[in-house]
């Protein structure tokens, strides 16, 4: 009787997690800020497959694939590659009360915040 309940828990917890998460996938539209004062539009389109964040990003020029993806609940990070080839790692968390995401933006050293809307068709 307790591997039952044990593995009821586990499924419901995990199913929790997808459910939550899985709120993420669609286009996402937000600007970042530089420290020089230029803004900079920020495109992400996010899809969720079997539990996995994949997608790709796009500020300026073609879109880049987002690599190295971890999903915690609602915190996910990823990394995308830039025209050097360098990462830029990318730490959110997914807020689906509002419908929004919150995303720090580790570029060369400095965090760039921004908040991220659902893009509307």
């Amino acid at each position: 009787m307790k591997k039952i309940t044990l593995t009821a828990t586990l499924v419901c917890v995990v199913m929790a997690c997808l459910a939550a998460v899985s709120g993420l996938a669609g286009k996402w539209q937000g600007s970042v800020k530089l420290a020089d004062g230029n803004t900079y539009p920020a495109n992400y389109e996010f899809q969720i497959s079997d539990g996995k964040l994949t997608g790709t990003a796009t500020a300026e020029g073609p879109p880049k694939v987002i690599t190295d993806t971890r999903i915690n609940g609602n915190d996910f990070s990823f990394s995308i590659a830039d025209d050097d080839g360098s990462a830029i790692k990318h730490s959110g968390k997914y807020y689906p009360q509002g419908d929004s995401v919150s995303l720090n933006v580790n570029y060369g050293g400095t965090i760039l915040h921004t908040t991220l809307t659902r893009k509307k068709n």
